[in-house]
């Protein structure tokens, strides 16, 4: 299409941003709502098959329904009315798609790569949980801003294309030969853990600067990817860590019940050694129980030594009234005792004038001693 054409009278195409094997991606200007958008256009011979519409359609709706940060948003779908040709109107990234960076830098660095890796992760991992299989991870679906942000875009197109002519070559109905899957190179449909395959195969590029497998042709990069293992990437290029090695390779096992699941997982694992290379990981508690459990006996020798005197033991260390000692302090105690037998019979006095009895004994006492 040519620039200034319009698309349903609604989108004009402003200019060519990539073209692929079965689309060619414009940006466009949504003129209803004024904004930038990446128009994705089908060729026109995925547009002729009614059959094809309708399973576009379902494949379009899902992809716009993943709502996620590291997911290029699908804003509309449709028939063109003139040119009859299919498109996909998203958000219009400013950035290049993971493949051009990957070709200009021979390879990125290990901290960058695995930033990136989390990203893609995180996107395809939503798609997992909605139960939805990218089909086709490659590079060239991750859109990266200046600022390192990923976004995953494309998700469900190749697995459309096989309602188009089933008599196709895998690498057109079920992904890119360079990353499908030994399952997907086999003719197998696709799964969470053929996506987590592809993703194996875009770390070992990340980090590396080339394919774990290089062949002239989709029928040897399928025997390769059924029956040869990679270079370790860590051989390639020694700054890798040694786990993040492992986990690449890992990802890249023939079997897909000896890989990470879902892309989540692999997230998991990627989020891990970036905080190990950061310095920032921290043990789970069952870890961090065990020297705790260790250090518990020391307080024990403890118990052995004698105990700090309690509030009841404490009287046992105070001077015994009873056995007082001797000098100026004894004459003081007695002086004491003296006083407290007056205060006693001053009390017995007031008690019997409160009872009405000193008169009466005034009396006896003066009886008895005043005839004397």
């Amino acid at each position: 299409m040519t620039a200034q054409a319009l698309l349903n009278k609604r989108y004009r195409i402003e200019e060519t941003l990539g073209r692929g094997g079965m689309a060619v991606v414009y940006r466009g200007r949504d003129l209803l709502l004024e904004r930038d958008v990446a128009i994705k256009v089908l060729r026109e011979d995925y547009s002729s098959d009614a059959n094809f519409h309708e399973r576009f359609r379902e494949e379009a709706k899902a992809a716009a329904n993943l709502s996620h940060p590291n997911i290029v948003p699908i804003y509309d779908f449709g028939i063109d009315e003139i040119s009859h040709r299919l498109y996909i109107v998203m958000e219009f990234l400013q950035g290049k798609d993971l493949n051009t960076i990957i070709t200009e830098r021979g390879r990125l660095r290990v901290e960058d790569g695995v930033s990136l890796g989390i990203q893609a992760c995180a996107g395809i991992g939503f798609a997992h949980r909605s139960e939805l299989v990218h089909c086709d991870v490659k590079p060239h679906n991750f859109l990266v801003t200046p600022d390192l942000r990923l976004k995953v875009t494309d998700f469900g197109i190749a697995r459309v294309m096989s309602s188009i002519h089933p008599d196709e070559e895998a690498d057109v109905v079920w992904g890119s030969p360079q990353y499908f899957s030994p399952e997907q190179a086999g003719g197998g449909p696709p799964s969470f853990a053929s996506d987590v395959y592809s993703l194996g195969v875009v770390l070992y590029q990340m980090f590396t600067g080339q394919l774990p497998f290089i062949g002239k042709t989709s029928a040897e990069l399928a025997r390769l990817h059924r029956r040869a293992q990679p270079i370790p990437p860590r051989e390639l290029n020694p700054l890798i860590p040694s786990e993040l090695d492992a986990v690449i390779l890992k990802v890249l096992s023939k079997e897909p019940s000896q890989r990470y699941r879902t892309a989540d997982q692999l997230g998991q694992v990627l989020t891990t050694i970036q905080k190990r290379m950061r310095g920032e990981y921290t043990p789970a508690p069952t870890q961090r129980a065990r020297p705790q459990a260790a250090a518990a006996p020391a307080p024990r020798p403890a118990a052995n030594r004698p105990a700090a005197p309690t509030r009841r033991q404490q009287p046992v260390t105070r001077p015994n009234p009873v056995a007082r000692p001797t000098g100026p302090v004894s004459t003081a105690t007695d002086a004491l005792f003296e006083i407290d037998w007056i205060a006693v019979f001053l009390g017995l006095v007031a008690l019997m004038a409160v009872g009405g009895l000193l008169p009466f004994y005034i009396w006896v006492f003066n009886a008895v001693f005043g005839g004397r």
